[in-house]
């Protein structure tokens, strides 16, 4: 075999790209996301409650644009977000802001959410933003449950109603 040949092939096994779906869909994951963010942005308004940090954006990536896959249940969405946060929160309570704890906090969220069975690639960010704003106990419930039972409620109600959708997965 050629030097070219493997190169070639490498190189476009780096360029493969997931399926892309029809732009019905494509137009149906779009809204659900922006319709999920408005409602966490208008009930957090109205409740004078912080409930978006990043790491929900990229879980309405999962809920509204691949809502059958394992990793956008509802059991991964939340569990994962409480995991995660709970293990960076504990890291920063026990060791303090330095970076180091922000990699162990990142790496201990990965084995939690392994371990329980919530594996939520999205709530891997939750240690960080947790470090980050020297967050408490009180970021547990908001913005992290209320926020991630919010998503799970959105993606249901928006999910089912779109024809052939099901969520979440049997």
């Amino acid at each position: 075999m050629q030097k070219t040949d493997v190169q070639e092939r490498y190189l476009r096994r780096w360029l493969a790209g997931s399926p892309r779906p029809p732009l019905s869909v494509v137009l149906w994951s779009g809204l659900g996301g922006a319709i999920c963010i408005a409602v966490l942005l208008l009930f957090g308004s109205a409740t004078e409650l912080a409930l978006v940090i990043p790491p929900f954006g990229a879980s309405c990536v999962l809920a509204f644009g691949l809502p059958d896959s394992p990793l956008a249940q509802p059991r991964n969405i939340i569990g994962g977000h409480l995991v995660t946060a709970f293990v960076g929160i504990a890291c920063l309570a026990l060791f303090g802001p330095e970076h180091w704890v922000m990699a162990l906090a990142v790496g201990l969220g990965i084995m939690g959410m392994q371990v329980t069975g919530t594996v939520h690639p999205p709530a891997g960010a939750n240690p960080i933003v947790v470090l980050l704003a020297g967050a408490g106990w009180s970021f547990l419930l908001t913005p992290v449950l209320l926020g991630a039972a919010l998503i799970v409620a959105v993606a249901y109600f928006y999910n089912n109603r779109i024809p052939g959708r099901v969520y979440p997965k049997p």
